[in-house]
């Protein structure tokens, strides 16, 4: 992941694509921050699992600053962090679609054996840690709760 990253970020720059290589940029700042953070843990370098989360929490951040940005009446900040997700989301696997994620969540609560809502936590570390990038683990909570009802 780490080398695609870094190629793409090389044919962007030799390609003149300044907003392409500023996103880029910013992804390697992201992972290798998460690198340091993962130190104190006894790992050099973080997974591409891992790599994938940190690309997440980056679209997630975007989408969040695009919402201010239009309430303050900034659309062209908003068309710049709707630009970076696009960069950002290209790397991230297909994201599951609402019916998907329903079919996996009742999968998961099925082979966890979860009853309850009490049980909520166990499905979601098995989500996350079976779909991690594939998809939005905001909406997955609230459908894990209705599902657990």
């Amino acid at each position: 992941m780490r080398d695609k990253i870094n190629d793409d970020l090389k044919t962007a720059m030799k390609a003149g694509e300044k907003d392409r290589v500023g996103t880029l940029r910013l992804i390697n700042s992201a992972i290798k921050s998460a690198d340091i953070d993962a130190r104190p843990s006894g790992k050099d370098k973080v997974s591409d699992a891992d790599i994938l989360s940190v690309l997440a929490k980056m679209v997630k951040q975007r989408r969040d600053s695009i919402e201010q940005f239009n309430a303050g009446g900034r659309p062209e900040l908003a068309a710049k962090e709707a630009a970076e997700i696009t960069v950002i989301e290209g790397y991230l696997p297909k994201q599951m679609s609402d019916d998907e994620a329903k079919a996996a969540i009742a999968a998961i609560i099925k082979e966890t054996g979860a009853a309850g809502p009490k049980e909520m936590g166990k499905v979601m570390a098995a989500l996350k840690a079976k779909y991690a990038g594939q998809m939005d683990f905001g909406k997955a909570s609230a459908l894990t709760k209705e599902l657990l009802k």
